[in-house]
C-alpha cells in the first residue's frame, strides 16, 4: 500500500505496551528470530504479555524481542527508535529531534531533545532581503533548513532507565542497515518519489536513489555508511555522534553546502528535563508533553472547553458534535498561533490559556446555529507580558513511556550527510519564518515563535499516557504536522466520550480545523449526510488525503490490552 505523506509532516507512532502481571519466566530470555527480508504486516493484536504497534513490522519485532530479553519500556524505546532511523527513513532518524513523557515508578518525566537553532541562524534567514518576502522552499527543503539534531541526545537521556546495555539495544539497528532489508511497495513509491529532491539536494548521491531504474517491492536497501555511524555512537556513546568523525562529517556538509552548523552547536546541544502537563477530562487523567510542544497547552485548551457540553449525547460525527469540536479547534488554534514558543526563550501564559476563567470566555461567542468565522474569532486577550516517530509503551511493572521523534516533512531536508549516511531534518520551517506567513502545514506563528540562535521551534508533537483510577489505561500518538493534536483529542474523545472499540477509534475518518485556513478538512469517507449540514450552517468542507497514522494502546480489562496499527498506511501491530 502507497503512502507517500506528502502534504503533512509524517509522524510514525510507535506503542509498545506490557500488562501489568509480569511476562511468563519462560519467556524471558527467549530470542525473537527477525528476518529482514521477509516479514508480515498485521493491524491488530491482543494480549497478555506484550504489544508493539509501529510503522514497520521490523522496528515492532525488534522491540518485542527487546522485551522478551528482559528490557523495560526505556530498552524498548531505544532500540525500536534506532531500528526506525534504519527502516523508515521518511521518519525515523538519527538526524531529527523530539520529546519523551514518561511515568516510571510513579515518577512523571518529561524529556525535550527538540533540534534547536543553530547559533548562526537569524530572525529574517528566509527572508529576501530586499523585498522581505520569504524565498520559497528555502526553510522547507536543503541543508539550510535544518536544525541541530537531538535524537541522540535524547536517547543517551533516557538510557540511565534502562536496564540492558547499549550494545544490545543497538545492535539490531547496525546489523539491519549493514546487511539490508526489503522494502515494502509504500516505501519504493515513496524513494522514487523523492528521487529528483534527493538529486537536488545532494552533491553525493545517497543509498536512497536507485542507481538505474526504480525501486519496488522486495528490493533491499543496503545502508554501510548508516551502520558505521551506528557502531561509532555504540563504542563511543554521544561524542561518536556529537563529536569526532560524525561531526567532522556534519561540519564538512554545512560547509559544502552553505549550511551553518557548528562544531560549537553540536557539541552544546543539550537535552531539557521538563514537568510534564497533567490534567484531567471526565475522570481520566491526561499526560502530556510541555512546550515547545503545542500540544501540551492545546489539549487542555480543548478538552477543558468540552467538558462543558454533554459531547456524548451529541453522537459521534453528528453535525452538533462535529461543529462544537470545529468551533474548540478554532480558539485553541488561534491562540497558538499568538502566544506559543520556546519557554526558555519567550514567557507564555500558560496558567491563563489553560485556566477555566480564560476558557469559559473562550466560548461566550460560540453559537450552536451558526459557523463561527476565524476573522471573527482572535487569539484570546491576555493581561501577561508531518516526519514524526512515535512510540508509546507500557511494561511489565506498569510504567508507561510515550516518545515522539521528527524529521518534519518526508525525509526532512532531503539532505544525506556524506559518509553519515543519515537524513538531516527540515525543522526550521517550524519557526515564524515572518509573521502572518505560514509554514508548510499552513500553520500561523508569531513573534513568540521567531528565529532565534539556540531557541527550539514549536511543535506540535503530543506524546500521551492516559491513566484510569492510578492505573495505565490509554498511550496514543499520531504523526501529520498541525492535525497531530487535533487526532490525539479525537482518539482520546472517542475512546472516553463516545466509548468506541480501539480500531475504531483509531481507524474512522478524522476532521481538522486549525483557525486559519478557515476551513474543516476531513478524511475520506466522512458522513456525508454531517458534510451537508456543516455546509449549511456555513462551513466550507475540504476533502483532504489521510492525515493520521494513529497508533493505540488501549486497556480492555486488567490482563488483557489491544494494540492497533493505523490502518492508513503499512504500520504494524506485534
Amino acid at each position: 500500500m502507497s503512502f507517500t505523506l506528502k502534504y503533512f509532516k509524517t509522524m510514525l507512532c510507535l506503542t509498545l505496551c506490557l500488562p501489568l502481571n509480569h511476562l511468563g519466566a519462560q519467556q524471558i530470555g527467549k530470542k525473537i528470530h527477525i528476518n529482514p527480508f521477509y516479514y508480515n504486516i498485521q493491524k491488530e493484536v491482543k494480549s497478555e504479555s506484550g504489544i508493539v504497534a509501529c510503522a514497520h513490522p521490523l522496528a515492532a519485532l525488534v522491540g518485542k524481542d527487546i522485551l522478551l530479553q528482559g528490557g523495560n519500556a526505556i530498552d524498548a524505546a531505544i532500540a525500536v527508535q534506532l531500528v526506525l532511523a534504519v527502516v523508515y527513513p521518511e521518519a525515523g532518524n538519527l538526524g531529527g529531534g523530539g520529546f519523551m513523557v514518561a511515568t516510571l515508578n510513579n515518577k512523571k518525566i518529561a524529556i525535550d531533545f527538540r533540534e534547536t537553532a543553530p547559533g548562526k541562524a537569524r530572525e529574517d534567514m528566509y527572508l529576501n532581503q530586499i523585498t522581505h518576502k520569504p524565498i520559497d522552499g528555502l526553510s522547507t527543503e536543503g541543508i539550510l533548513s535544518s536544525g541541530v539534531p537531538g535524537t541522540v541526545a535524547g536517547i543517551f537521556a533516557t538510557i540511565k532507565y534502562a536496564r540492558l546495555p547499549l550494545a544490545t539495544l543497538i545492535d539490531p539497528a547496525i546489523e539491519i542497515a549493514d546487511k539490508g532489508f526489503v522494502i515494502t511497495e509504500g516505501e519504493a513509491a515513496n524513494l522514487n518519489n523523492t528521487a529528483p529532491h534527493f538529486r537536488r539536494e545532494n552533491k553525493t548521491l545517497p543509498v536512497f536513489v536507485k542507481q538505474s531504474g526504480q525501486w519496488k517491492a522486495g528490493d533491499t536497501l543496503i545502508q554501510k555508511e548508516l551502520a558505521h555511524t551506528l557502531l561509532r555512537i555504540k563504542k563511543q556513546g554521544m561524542a561518536g555522534f556529537y563529536g569526532g568523525e560524525t561531526a567532522k562529517m556534519i561540519v564538512s556538509e554545512m560547509k559544502k553546502n552553505r549550511g551553518i552548523i557548528s562544531y560549537e552547536d553540536l557539541k552544546n546541544y543539550k537535552t531539557v528535563l521538563r514537568t510534564p502537563v497533567e490534567f484531567d477530562y471526565r475522570g481520566y487523567h491526561i499526560i502530556t508533553m510541555p512546550l515547545p510542544g503545542s500540544g501540551g497547552v492545546l489539549l487542555p485548551q480543548m478538552l477543558k472547553m468540552l467538558e462543558n457540553f454533554p459531547l456524548s449525547q451529541y453522537g459521534f460525527h453528528s453535525a452538533r458534535s462535529v461543529q462544537l469540536i470545529t468551533e474548540v479547534e478554532r480558539r485553541a488554534y488561534a491562540d497558538r498561533a499568538a502566544y506559543l514558543g520556546d519557554p526558555g526563550q519567550v514567557k507564555v501564559p500558560v496558567k491563563t490559556l489553560t485556566g477555566n476563567a480564560y476558557l469559559k470566555q473562550r466560548m461566550q461567542d460560540f453559537d450552536s446555529a451558526k459557523a463561527g468565522k476565524s476573522v471573527d474569532i482572535k487569539p484570546g486577550f491576555i493581561k501577561e507580558s508531518e516526519q514524526t516517530t512515535h512510540i508509546s509503551i507500557i511494561d511489565k511493572d506498569g510504567n508507561c513511556v510515550a516518545v515522539t521523534t521528527t524529521l518534519n516533512g518526508l525525509y526532512g531536508s532531503k539532505c544525506v550527510v556524506t559518509g553519515a549516511g543519515f537524513l538531516l531534518n527540515n525543522e526550521m520551517d517550524d519557526f515564524s519564518i515572518s509573521p502572518g506567513i505560514p509554514n508548510q502545514y499552513g500553520a500561523l506563528g508569531g513573534k513568540a515563535n521567531a528565529i532565534k540562535p539556540y531557541k527550539r521551534m514549536l511543535s506540535s508533537m503530543s506524546p500521551t499516557i492516559v491513566l484510569k483510577d492510578k492505573s495505565p489505561f490509554m498511550v496514543v500518538g499520531s504523526p501529520g504536522g498541525t492535525t497531530i493534536i487535533t487526532t490525539v483529542l479525537q482518539s482520546l474523545i472517542n475512546i472516553i466520550d463516545f466509548k468506541m472499540s480501539a480500531p475504531d477509534a483509531v481507524n474512522k475518518p478524522k476532521f481538522h480545523h486549525q483557525w486559519l485556513p478557515d476551513r474543516i478538512d476531513v478524511e475520506k469517507d466522512f458522513p456525508d449526510s454531517t458534510r451537508k449540514i456543516l455546509q449549511h450552517m456555513g462551513y466550507l468542507i475540504s476533502d483532504r488525503n489521510p492525515w493520521s497514522r494513529t497508533e493505540l494502546i488501549l486497556r480492555e480489562s486488567d490482563h488483557i490490552y489491544i494494540g492497533v496499527a493505523d490502518s492508513r498506511g503499512e504500520d504494524d501491530a506485534e
